[in-house]
């Protein structure tokens, strides 16, 4: 049984401590006491600890593992890089510097850091080629996890997310009412999400970098097309990406979303051996869908 701390237990960090309890000693990390007990109804140990905070980190119990979930609350590139960058080398240079130090870590990133591709394939042997500040601050966040527990002898993985859906985040009005833009979507399920970490972890693949997401990326006008014969309603209207672009109060999150079309393979993690419980969006919405249609 090993000792786990989840930093930044937020959506996806609640489900991997679900996955990991029982067979683990699991801690949750919250910045703020807003979601502790959201943690402790998970069924393990809440504690509230800033990654930017050294001695706030002292309230956290030792661990063999650590997990870096922490969010910067989709605020701007400085924040981001409070958050990703000095946070994530403050809690590395703490947990290390204890007597009982962790074995490794596991960063979660985003495949954001790749940018555009006009909807080529990419997988983890493609360059980075971030293009946004924020996306900047990932890429060197995945730079520190991976070099900077090496210095203390220990190691670091990264998880590369893609679009995150799930309960509570099927966004389905997004796609029914539209307008939709032209473009891919590449997508995990909250529990694949959260399964790749714990695989990782369990299975004991160290120093790894992977892309998770499932197994088909899918045209946004497809997908919503599907969607909405699926829950019994017209197809949604379209736009293309120049159209999108025009709008003034487009906020520079989803221009950067409309402006990058790429599709990411799994085959990496897929070849590891890890089995997804929702391989595509046709499995991973059908609880949203029956509950749509009642």
């Amino acid at each position: 049984m090993s000792r786990v701390a989840i930093l930044g237990c937020g959506y996806v960090g609640l489900e991997l401590g679900r996955q990991l309890r029982d067979d683990h000693d699991v801690v949750g990390v919250r910045r703020s006491e807003r979601g502790l007990e959201a943690i402790e109804d998970a069924g393990f140990e809440a504690v509230q600890a800033d990654v930017t905070d050294d001695d706030s980190l002292s309230a956290v119990p030792d661990a063999d593992w650590v997990v870096f979930a922490a969010s910067s609350g989709g605020r701007g590139a400085d924040v981001a890089r409070e958050v990703y960058v000095e946070g994530l080398k403050t809690a590395i240079d703490h947990f290390w510097a204890r007597a009982d130090a962790p074995e490794r870590l596991v960063y979660t990133s985003s495949t954001g850091v790749y940018g555009d591709h006009d909807g080529a394939w990419v997988d983890e042997a493609t360059p980075l080629d971030p293009q946004t500040e924020k996306t900047e601050v990932l890429a060197e966040a995945e730079r520190v996890a991976r070099e900077r527990p090496a210095e203390y002898g220990g190691h670091g993985a990264v998880a590369r997310y893609a679009g995150l859906y799930g309960p509570e985040r099927y966004r389905l009005e997004r796609y029914l009412e539209g307008p939709v833009t032209a473009g891919y979507l590449n997508m995990v399920h909250r529990d694949d999400a959260a399964g790749a970490v714990c695989f990782l972890l369990e299975e004991d693949h160290r120093n790894e970098v992977v892309l998770v997401v499932d197994d088909e990326p899918v045209e946004k006008w497809a997908f919503a097309d599907w969607l909405a014969e699926a829950c019994d309603v017209a197809f949604p209207p379209k736009q293309t990406t120049a159209e999108r672009l025009d709008d003034p109060d487009l906020s520079e999150t989803a221009r950067r979303r409309i402006q990058t079309s790429k599709r990411c393979s799994n085959d990496r993690l897929r070849n590891l051996g890890y089995e997804f419980a929702y391989p595509t969006f046709r499995e991973g919405y059908r609880a949203a869908i029956e509950s749509y249609v009642g």
